[in-house]
């Protein structure tokens, strides 16, 4: 177990990136459509925090309200109407040392390979029935959840993103009570969007008329480079959905043995839906592979196809296609952070 985290830490479930707080998902592991609490990837700026629900509070003010109010943990599970949705979530950072590869450098921040993408279940309150209360004014511009972690992690959301259908307050995970790595008491989930979006531990929302800046939408999770330009205090935009990617259910590099096999894997467009899945097996050309999953916005596709290995070594590659005419690409623009690493894996498989 890390010092910074709460759950066990097995090597066979959970990949360690080297920061004591960031633990992915091995994508052998991952089974199901709902990706198990005992291995769901592990994204956090701070140790998790103690906190204990019988004195938690969440308070929703700021000058987009009438009236503030604050919701106790029996307030939250007992007075309103609960929801559940399954969703992915997957760190604006994920494949970020695939990316360096790529491009031949090495990127700061949390060493990822392919492990940030976990789908759970998440059940709670839909986040517009906890603001109705506080009666919102005319002229609000943006909500903002704020953790009760040591940094006080937070970032703001358009309006409209605040009020959708499947933006949740959630307080039970796989139908359990949130662990605590996985922000217990309550979280937000904001479907489609990156992870650090989801902001774990809320203790307060913040309902704004004008637009907020903190460094989680400034200065970190930004696009920075020459062709992604600085605006205001952003050094550049603000990522929202994470890239288009698909992955394949194989150890890297994999080691087969000859004869016909099973490949399964996943697929994600953010706020979009996968709608296809090709496979390319060396120099070969592309083929279909099947969708046996099809998710929807916000939820990770699963596909699979079959291939009759020959001795050798090989390499697969895998590219997913979203509702809105989006193709992975051969390659991903370079930016400063290494997000959003979308390009077209070759994934190394020898047959023996």
């Amino acid at each position: 177990m890390s010092p910074g985290v709460r759950k066990p830490i097995p090597a066979e479930l959970l990949e360690d990136t080297g920061s004591g707080l960031d633990y992915g998902t091995n994508p052998v592991n991952m089974l199901s459509d709902i990706t198990p609490v005992d291995r769901f990837f592990l994204r956090s700026h701070a140790p998790t925090p103690q906190i204990e629900s019988r004195t938690w509070a969440l308070r929703i003010d700021g000058d987009g309200v009438h009236r503030a109010v604050e919701y106790s943990y029996d307030d939250l599970t007992d007075g309103f109407p609960v929801i559940s949705v399954v969703r992915t979530l997957e760190c604006a950072g994920n494949r970020r040392v695939l990316f360096g590869e790529e491009i031949g450098r090495t990127f700061e921040g949390t060493q990822w390979g392919r492990s940030a993408i976990s789908t759970a279940e998440w059940t709670g309150v839909r986040l517009r029935d906890l603001l109705e209360p506080a009666q919102l004014t005319e002229r609000v511009v943006e909500v903002m959840p704020e953790s009760l972690d040591a940094i006080r992690a937070r970032r703001p959301l358009p309006l409209a993103k605040a009020l959708a259908d499947d933006t949740v307050v959630a307080f039970a995970m796989n139908g359990e009570p949130l662990p605590p790595d996985h922000g217990y008491p309550a979280r937000l989930i904001v479907s489609g969007w990156l992870g650090a979006a989801s902001i774990k531990w809320l203790g307060r929302i913040e309902v704004s008329t004008t637009a907020l800046y903190t460094p989680w939408n400034t200065e970190d999770y930004v696009l920075i480079g020459p062709q992604y330009p600085a605006s205001g205090y952003a050094r550049g935009p603000a990522i929202t959905e994470p890239a288009l990617s698909s992955l394949v259910e194989l150890p890297w590099p994999a080691v087969l043995a000859p004869g016909r096999h099973l490949i399964r894997g996943r697929a994600y467009a953010g706020e979009g839906q996968v709608v296809a899945v090709e496979y390319r097996i060396d120099d070969g050309a592309w083929q279909q592979a099947d969708i046996t999953s099809p998710g929807v916005a916000g939820l990770w596709a699963r596909w699979q196809l079959r291939w009759d290995i020959e001795p050798g070594d090989h390499e697969l590659r895998v590219r997913a296609r979203d509702d809105r005419g989006n193709v992975q690409p051969d390659s991903t623009p370079p930016n400063e952070l290494g997000y959003n690493h979308q390009s077209v894996l070759a994934h190394p498989i020898r047959c023996v």
